[in-house]
């Protein structure tokens, strides 16, 4: 059954919002950042983008340092692919080109993709695992979902219905204006002449139900609505910073919530 969850702001300096839920009911950290208010390109945490390297890096170190209780950050660019790695502990800054998925089972590793419009999508085997996928509309038509459930059904030995799934921040039906392939792509029906609308978080629900998931959550924010919080790849035409989106347990998997 899919249900409306929220992301909630979180009180500080910086623009995160955080699945509160998730925090006080699972123990894990998950949420996003957004534009903020620091004026030209905000929070901008896009190593790809047009803002200065040295800029965004330093912008990386005060989310990492929001975000406590973890000693690896997990980190890429993502390429609108399928491909889902399981990493552990390394220590500080973990780089990989090419994944738009990422598995844990190691308390203390925070996961991150970078979007602006792509659903962020986030998995639980709670007191077990987690996984954070990137998901666009080529992931999303690939299976990406897929991949990362069993993998993380796999590390972790948990039922697929044991699993915990949400589709976080992203752009919405309506404002998703697509072309037949992307239509075809999701699986669905391109009637009539077209333009056609997708609604990449209720496909990316109906494709976790598939597959036996039975708690799914999905945010009612849109990224292109609220340009005024977050950041829009189509709402800009091409010209917007990106957000993070992550997840990951702090400290060891038996600590008590807030602990950390």
């Amino acid at each position: 059954m899919t249900a409306t969850l929220a992301e909630e702001p979180v009180a500080g300096e910086l623009p995160l919002f955080e699945l509160r839920r998730w925090r006080e009911h699972l123990r894990l950290a998950a949420g996003i950042t957004g534009r903020g208010s620091e004026g030209g390109r905000g929070f901008d945490l896009g190593l790809w983008s047009e803002a200065p390297v040295g800029e965004v890096m330093r912008r990386w170190r005060r989310f990492r340092s929001a975000v406590p209780g973890f000693s690896t950050v997990v980190l890429g660019n993502q390429v609108h692919g399928t491909e889902v790695r399981t990493v552990g502990a390394g220590g500080g800054w973990l780089q990989v080109e090419g994944v738009d998925g990422w598995v844990t089972t190691t308390a203390g590793v925070l996961l991150t993709v970078t979007v602006a419009d792509c659903i962020p999508v986030y998995l639980a085997a709670p007191g077990r695992g987690v996984a954070l996928l990137h998901a666009g509309w080529r992931g999303t038509a690939g299976g990406i979902l897929a991949r990362g459930i069993r993998a993380l059904s796999e590390v972790t030995s948990a039922d697929l219905g044991d699993i915990v799934m949400h589709c976080g921040v992203g752009i919405c039906g309506p404002c998703y204006e697509v072309g037949s392939e992307v239509v075809s792509g999701c699986g669905l029906a391109a009637d009539g002449a077209g333009p056609w609308h997708v609604d990449l978080r209720q496909v990316l629900a109906d494709q976790a139900a598939a597959l036996g998931v039975r708690e799914v959550t999905v945010s009612p924010r849109c990224s292109a609505h609220e340009r005024a919080s977050f950041y829009s790849h189509r709402g800009s035409r091409g010209s917007d910073g990106r957000m993070v989106a992550y997840l990951g347990q702090p400290g060891s998997w038996g600590a008590s919530a807030g602990s950390d």
